[in-house]
């Protein structure tokens, strides 16, 4: 494998290494809280102790940044690669200034979410590292599948790690009242759909991306037909 193969393995390696062994913690903790939740409710003894509430916040808010990270990391990939193979920097250079500012911005206004306390700041720097990833989705160099959007491995990830920037934003208000944390069960439900959903698309993408000596020649075969 050359260098550029191997790069391309950092975000999958990440995804399995990492973010679902934290996805499944904090699905245990939220099923054991929200099992404390209703046994306390029903005024029922409980061998839960009450620290599981605060773990799955602590791990919750670890996996929110790391989707987000992962998701940079592999929109990251494809747009450095391209930008370099088309030699974008010598055509137009302001345009890869741009990329690399947004990538800094992202990055910036999800560290001010996680500082922030009041709910507009929350809104605000949500709303603005949401944008950020959506515009870095949208350039030219991302593979999305548009044309199999509901088995994009692009939209899967994209909607997960937006549903994560939504859940650490209104993470404060579902302590105050039961409207939120419904909807932030219903929201974080959707996500662990959605991270299901990726594992079995990564594992496709993978199987279909060649290795990059392989690619011209992978790339003169009619994909519609099948055939080479």
């Amino acid at each position: 494998m050359d260098t550029i193969d191997l790069l391309r393995l950092v975000h999958p390696a990440l995804a399995v290494v990492w973010v679902f062994p934290v996805i499944g913690m904090t699905s245990y903790f939220a099923w054991q809280t929200r099992q404390r939740r209703q046994a306390a409710i029903a005024k029922q003894k409980t061998k839960i102790p009450p620290v599981v509430g605060l773990e799955h916040v602590k791990i919750g808010r670890w996996l929110a940044a790391s989707v987000v990270g992962l998701a940079l990391i592999g929109l990251a990939h494809p747009i450095t690669k391209k930008l370099i193979n088309n030699q974008v920097w010598a055509s137009n250079p302001f345009r890869v200034v741009f990329i690399g500012l947004m990538f800094a911005f992202t990055v910036a206004t999800l560290v001010m979410l996680y500082r922030a306390k009041p709910p507009l700041w929350r809104g605000v720097f949500a709303a603005l590292s949401s944008m950020g990833l959506i515009i870095l989705g949208c350039q030219p160099e991302v593979f999305r599948r548009s044309n199999e959007w509901f088995v994009s491995h692009y939209y899967y990830g994209m909607g997960a790690a937006l549903l994560m920037i939504v859940s650490v934003a209104i993470l404060p208000e579902i302590y105050k009242s039961p409207a939120w944390r419904r909807a932030h069960i219903f929201l974080n439900t959707i996500a662990l759909l959605l991270f299901l959903g990726q594992g079995i698309t990564g594992a496709r993408d993978l199987l279909e991306i060649p290795l990059t000596w392989q690619e011209p020649f992978i790339f003169q075969c009619d994909f519609a037909n099948k055939t080479c």
